[in-house]
């Protein structure tokens, strides 16, 4: 009778340990397909924020040369060179500016982009499901040296 509670025992523990795996199998399966869809919904915003990124661009860079050949026009009709002086200062003040704006939405972006990264250290329940077969062992070999 005492084999039999043993064989009873090791048998329970031997099911405990495979639905332990198998649990931690599909936990493991199912959190690499939040992850993927997660990468996949990052990958979306990231290329959602560099169209948008370069779109911003080509507006500042279309906006900058309509500004300058306006100033240039404007200067050119009242006598002045727009290449000397004080309007060769003006158009390339216009330049640093646009620069400058351009700089502070470049940092913008790469602090967006890096915004919504997924950290490598998400648990995916492998350790803990290792964890808890070996306390189901532990307590089968604890019960059959009782």
């Amino acid at each position: 009778m005492a084999a039999l509670a043993s064989l009873a025992t090791v048998v329970g523990a031997g099911a405990s340990v495979y639905g332990n795996v198998r649990q931690a199998q599909q936990s493991t399966a199912q959190n690499r397909a939040q992850a993927q869809v997660a990468q996949q919904q990052e990958e979306a915003r990231q290329s959602m924020l560099l169209a948008q990124q370069e779109n911003e661009v080509r507006q500042r860079a279309q906006a900058l040369r309509e500004t300058i050949a306006t100033t240039r026009a404007r200067l050119a009709a009242s006598g002045v060179s727009p290449d000397g002086g004080s309007a060769g200062a003006l158009t390339s003040g216009l330049v640093q500016q646009a620069a400058t704006a351009q700089d502070a939405d470049d940092d913008t972006l790469r602090a967006r982009l890096s915004q919504g990264r997924i950290s490598l250290l998400n648990p995916d329940g492998t350790f803990t499901a290792l964890l808890q077969s070996g306390r189901t062992l532990g307590a089968a070999s604890r019960s059959l040296l009782d």
